[in-house]
């Protein structure tokens, strides 16, 4: 299979509703096939999300992208990112900003995405294995949170890990069904906008769901 040309062909899709040319170009450099398992690896560019194991996913291409457009990254923040899981999202993001902290809780994911980015040079991604409490506050404040599982409500903890002005993509709703919302703080309060229905695993920690 030419990985190539399956991967501007999903460009080339996305393209026609994400309008960043940043985030597509992103996406163009980042070779999914490595992130996915390697009996699905003829799968990698369909518009879908895939299982990595753990009952954990790698999101549908699209939802990367408008997750990651909706950012509004420049190339000089520092990102948080709640579940690395295959490590994909990361690397997006490691693409499009000056830092990327990211969290997931299982260990084994981490070591694979771990594998993986530095094989791909990456050298502005910090991983760490996830702490009850959501997030990470040794490295706060963030310009930019992306949580790739669903909570309950809007978690207050990341809130407060988040610069005013900054901006924090996050799924909210059941286990089963969310709204991904962008939340913006301002020092008045913050602002949260409604991006329609979505559907991702659960995000587990205090402030979240319980295990």
């Amino acid at each position: 299979m030419n990985f190539e040309v399956a991967r501007a062909r999903l460009i080339k899709q996305l393209a026609t509703e994400i309008k960043e040319k940043r985030v597509l170009a992103a996406m163009s450099r980042v070779p999914r096939e490595l992130f996915v398992p390697p009996h699905l690896m003829h799968m990698a560019y369909d518009d879908g999300p895939l299982p990595i194991g753990f009952s954990q996913t790698i999101s549908q291409p699209f939802i990367v992208a408008l997750m990651t457009e909706k950012l509004e990254l420049t190339g000089n923040e520092k990102v948080l990112e709640l579940g690395t899981g295959s490590g994909y999202q990361t690397a997006i993001l490691a693409e499009l900003a000056s830092h990327v902290v990211t969290t997931e809780r299982f260990a084994e994911l981490m070591e694979k995405a771990r594998a993986i980015l530095k094989q791909l040079g990456y050298k502005n991604i910090e991983l760490h294995l996830a702490e009850e409490t959501l997030g990470w506050q040794s490295g706060a404040p963030y310009d930019a949170i992306i949580s790739t599982a669903g909570a309950p409500g809007i978690p207050e903890i990341l809130i407060e890990q988040l610069a005013f002005e900054g901006r924090m993509v996050i799924p909210v709703g059941s286990r089963y069904e969310q709204v991904l919302n962008v939340i913006i703080r301002h020092k008045k309060g913050t602002e949260v906008i409604s991006l329609g229905g979505c559907r991702f695993v659960s995000l587990i920690g205090k402030d979240a769901w319980e295990e």
